[in-house]
């Protein structure tokens, strides 16, 4: 026995209200994750800040245990007079995986320190994050 035409209707395609539900949420999720990207570069400028604020405490001690600025970070990982070393390898890169760089021929003048900063998200795009700027 066959059912009529009218009972076997079979489904072709989406309503129009399932599309726009489906729109709708995907909208929603967009918006959540531009959120959160701005965010979590906000979050790595700041890591680099502090990161450069606790090099500059390294160099300055440096210079006060030995009278003369490292000539570059990596001497900051090699202990000294049975001591630790100041720093770990980790400590000399920047949040985007880029070393930290120290200008020692670059001396602010009105507080005597070296140049210590990071290349920034995209270096020559972004502004680097110094230590004169703290």
């Amino acid at each position: 026995m066959k059912l009529p035409t009218q009972n076997r209707r079979r489904r072709v395609a989406f309503t129009l209200m399932e599309v726009l539900v489906v729109v709708a949420i995907l909208v929603v999720l967009a918006g959540i994750g531009i959120g959160v990207f701005y965010y979590l570069d906000t979050a790595k400028e700041k890591v680099a800040q502090a990161q450069v604020k606790n090099l500059e405490i390294a160099v300055e001690s440096y210079k006060m245990l030995n009278g003369r600025y490292p000539e570059s970070l990596d001497e900051l990982t090699q202990p000294q007079g049975g001591k630790y070393a100041a720093l770990s390898a980790e400590n000399l890169i920047d949040p985007w995986g880029r070393m930290y760089v120290i200008d020692t021929a670059d001396v602010n003048p009105r507080t005597g320190k070296v140049l210590i900063y990071s290349q920034g998200a995209v270096p020559g795009t972004s502004p680097p994050i110094r230590n004169w700027n703290q």
